[in-house]
């Protein structure tokens, strides 16, 4: 099968680093195929940032059809509920993968993001999946996205030390790990404070592929129906919604 992981940033290191976390997670057999947009912000800290990632996420998707299911890279979900609108094929947010996955070998995890300003989406998701009583805390550690991918930068060990004070005080037995920039960091993470440490980037690979094994497809009835064919203005013009055979594909024109 073939997975595109779509980084909703601009950020061309960001992206590799996700596409090589989706491919050391991918089944034999499975093919990665990580892109970002061209046009939007070079990372997502907040409500504001989510808002320009979207139609870039979308152009991406109608660039990239020959797919068996989409990933979104980044923590918040940025654009999941239009993408889905977008396909029938299956769409898996990080953030989404990671709460269910986590939800499976802990009783209570906590989730270890990046900047406050990200708090509370992360909280209001977790309501929204139904998932926010197994969430013992949504903790910050301070760090910029873009820090991630500085070297010698102090990212890693604050974010550890954070991971630290979750086990200690919130009695998290698991950790998520909130931000698609920190993937490369799961392994290391959970050897040294002996709980698991959660990369949804991996999770939501995972799902794809048990999704497609399954042959469950994004239903088109409600909630994800594919978008009523119409002409947008202006600058948006070229992501106008036009529904062919049914699918719900968004094509660009």
């Amino acid at each position: 099968m073939r997975i595109l992981v779509i980084n909703p940033n601009t950020t061309a290191s960001m992206t590799a680093k996700i596409g090589k976390a989706a491919s050391l997670a991918a089944a034999s057999g499975t093919d990665i195929l990580a892109v970002n947009p061209q046009d939007g912000p070079p990372s997502i800290e907040g409500y504001f940032d989510e808002v320009f990632a979207v139609p870039g996420i979308i152009t991406e998707m109608a660039r990239n059809r020959d797919v068996d299911a989409y990933v979104i890279g980044c923590f918040d979900d940025t654009g999941l509920d239009a993408a889905r609108c977008a396909t029938t094929a299956p769409v898996i947010g990080i953030g989404e993968a990671a709460f269910h996955m986590a939800s499976l070998i802990a009783g209570k995890f906590s989730v270890v993001t990046t900047l406050a300003r990200s708090v509370p989406a992360i909280e209001h998701n977790l309501v929204k999946y139904g998932l926010a009583s197994r969430c013992a805390r949504v903790r910050a550690s301070d760090v910029p996205v873009l820090d991630l991918e500085k070297p010698g930068s102090d990212a890693r060990s604050r974010i550890s030390d954070e991971i630290a004070r979750a086990v200690a005080e919130d009695g998290a037995e698991a950790i998520v790990l909130g931000c698609a920039g920190m993937a490369d960091l799961a392994n290391q993470l959970t050897q040294a404070h002996g709980v698991p440490v959660l990369d949804g980037v991996a999770c939501a690979v995972k799902l794809a592929e048990s999704l497609r094994a399954l042959g469950l497809h994004t239903s088109k009835v409600g909630s994800y129906a594919a978008p009523r064919a119409k002409r947008f203005a202006g600058f948006y013009a070229p992501l106008s919604p036009s529904v062919e055979a049914g699918e719900g594909i968004v094509a660009a024109s």
